[in-house]
């Protein structure tokens, strides 16, 4: 009896591990198969096949990134005229079948891809800070969009200061020399700073920055921003772009020395960076030479919400990506279509990325044959409404049927909607009404896609256009004088040619139509480069400007809608860019009729109101 007693605990024991073994199988195994989820802040938005601590991480650290951005350049508010898009995938081999076909040791932990609907950030979670690898893209990006014309010395030697960010709990650190460029500038004779402010070059052409023109950039730019001479740089541009006054004039007005004074203090200021800083406080890191400080909010503190994604969007949303880069376009589109073709698979993203590579070939009928097909799976994704009205614009171009220019209107105020800060939906939404006869209407939406867009020269030849259907000569001559003088020759030569016809479009209500090229008169579709990086393929998209708005793109479907549109600062200049090349039209046949169509129905107008007078007589 006292053995069966004893046995008892251990049968009890044998039945529990059997339970247990028997509901092994049923507990969720670890396996490699992705998960993939999107995490969302403020700002940003994040899809990856990592978890939710290291999605929260990515965006948290882009967020502060925007801020250090705003404190840098003194704006409380920061555009994204552009949709982002951040892709982070967790492994190394997940992230070799999608990285382009590149040299450089930053490639291996993150790349840029810059396109005129949206810009994309992927980066790989195998290494440590890969965010580090895309810093100063997203410093060119934003710069972009948030700061007026300037010249390539600026905007370069700020994305080379903002490349050294480092950050340290609730601080940043920027300002190091991250690039070794301190032997070089100790080694080299500098260029004068007129050489350097005069300075052209081609970043795509250009194998390393290691030179003096980026070494000398960024030591410029760190004096300026430590020494806080912004406001004196914005009177500079001013007087070198708009009233045209000559580089040591400018430096002498702007600054209050000349170019060899300014030379000096610089130089000065790099011999400063080699003294020994002041030791740092209790419990806080020490200072690299030449940095400074930032106060930025905690990761811990930025909010984030986490959404699942079915396997096959999360494979969608990367393949909508490498479909951008040539080396990877063929193996995407087939794994576009293989989850296209299996039903349960099927998804928005899968067929909205196939209608792109579609406009890509200029298959524009195909690309409404996706679209359509997208839409049955979720007619509310505002990307679908989006290429819905830039594959409409094409059809219209090629005089096949579309839906109408009102189904175009409502397919961009949708997109709109989800993000009013879309400069390109707006430039395109211009063009839309002034081809409707809504000159008003379009004045106002180009006027907005300028504040969002203020270094796009293409949007600024639109708003003459405007201007000209308006009959607001002097704004229209004004504007075309400016241009005619743009570096990018397509810019320049379609401004003088619509200034040397306004005496007769004045007189008579139309232009002589003049001749064009198919490069000018046919705008691409695929990823363009933003205007100080190098194109991640051959090719380069833009949507309709004047009917072709060029711009470079921001955000994921499923964001919240921003709200607020920001204004110029007072300091501000719209002038063309040197650097920037969108793609510019040449007036249109179309176009002149427009503005004749406009002139006949004032004068049949007239014509009523001078009969209902002579009735009431």
């Amino acid at each position: 009896m006292t053995d069966r007693i004893h046995s008892l605990p251990s049968r009890l024991i044998f039945i529990s591990l059997s339970l247990l073994l028997l509901c092994a199988p049923l507990a969720p195994a670890r396996s490699d198969q992705q998960h993939w989820i999107r995490v969302n802040s403020s700002h940003f938005s994040v899809v990856t096949d990592a978890d939710e601590i290291k999605g929260h991480d990515v965006v948290a650290r882009f967020e502060q990134m925007r801020l250090v951005f705003g404190q840098l350049l003194a704006r409380t508010r920061i555009n994204m005229s552009e949709p982002i898009d951040i892709i982070a995938l967790r492994s190394d081999d997940e992230y070799s079948k999608v990285v382009p076909n590149r040299q450089g040791p930053a490639i291996a932990m993150g790349f840029f891809i810059p396109g005129s609907d949206r810009d994309y950030f992927v980066l790989n979670l195998s290494k440590e800070e890969s965010w580090r690898a895309v810093s100063r893209d997203f410093a060119l990006v934003f710069l972009n969009y948030n700061y007026p014309p300037t010249q390539p010395w600026f905007d370069e030697g700020f994305a080379e200061y903002f490349s050294s960010l480092r950050f340290d709990n609730k601080q940043a650190q920027i300002g190091a020399d991250s690039e070794s460029f301190t032997e070089l500038l100790n080694s080299t004779p500098w260029l004068s700073i007129p050489d350097l402010f005069a300075t052209h070059h081609d970043a795509s052409q250009e194998s390393s920055r290691h030179t003096l023109f980026y070494a000398q950039s960024w030591i410029v730019m760190h004096y300026l921003l430590t020494q806080d001479k912004l406001s004196e740089t914005g009177t500079y541009f001013d007087l070198i772009q708009n009233q045209k006054v000559p580089v040591e004039e400018a430096i002498q007005k702007a600054y209050g020395m000349s170019s060899a004074q300014f030379t000096q203090v610089v130089q000065d200021h790099f011999h400063s960076l080699g003294q020994p800083s002041k030791p740092p406080e209790k419990g806080k890191q020490p200072l690299a030479a030449g940095s400074q400080t930032l106060e930025v909010t905690p990761s811990d503190q930025i909010g984030s919400s986490n959404q699942d994604l079915p396997e096959a969007e999360g494979q969608s949303l990367v393949a909508e990506m490498s479909v951008r880069l040539a080396e990877h376009r063929e193996q995407a589109i087939q794994q576009l279509e293989s989850i296209t073709a299996q039903p349960k698979m099927d998804n928005v993203v899968a067929r909205r990325a196939l209608a792109w590579t579609h406009m890509e070939k200029k298959e524009f009928d195909r690309a409404v044959e996706e679209l359509s097909k997208a839409g049955d799976l979720n007619p509310k994704d505002p990307w679908l409404h989006y290429y819905l009205a830039l594959a409409r614009y094409h059809l219209a171009q090629t005089g096949q049927a579309t839906g109408g220019l009102p189904n175009m209107m409502q397919d961009l105020r949708q997109v709109l909607d989800w993000d009013p800060e879309f400069a390109q939906a707006r430039a395109m939404l211009a063009m839309a009404q002034l081809e409707g006869g809504g000159v008003h209407a379009a004045m106002d939406s180009m006027r907005v896609a300028l504040t969002l867009s203020p270094r796009n020269q293409t949007y600024l030849l639109n708003m003459a256009q405007i201007y000209m259907a308006g009959k607001s000569w002097e704004a229209a001559t004004a504007l075309l004088e400016r241009l005619k003088s743009s570096p990018d020759p397509q810019v320049a030569k379609s401004a003088g040619e619509q200034l040397a016809g306004l005496p007769m479009l004045k007189k008579y209500g139309t232009l002589a139509q003049p001749q064009q090229t198919a490069s000018a008169s046919s705008p691409s579709l695929s990823s363009s480069s933003s205007p100080s990086s190098p194109p991640a393929s051959g090719h380069s998209t833009t949507a309709p400007s004047a009917a072709t708005p060029s711009a470079t793109s921001k955000k994921p479907a499923d964001s919240q809608p921003k709200t607020e549109t920001q204004s110029p600062e007072p300091d501000e200049v719209t002038v063309a860019r040197a650097d920037q090349r969108p793609d510019t039209p040449q007036p249109r046949l179309r176009q002149l009729r427009l503005l004749q169509r406009q002139r006949n129905r004032r004068i049949r107008s007239q014509k009523r109101r001078r009969k209902v007078l002579n009735q009431m007589k």
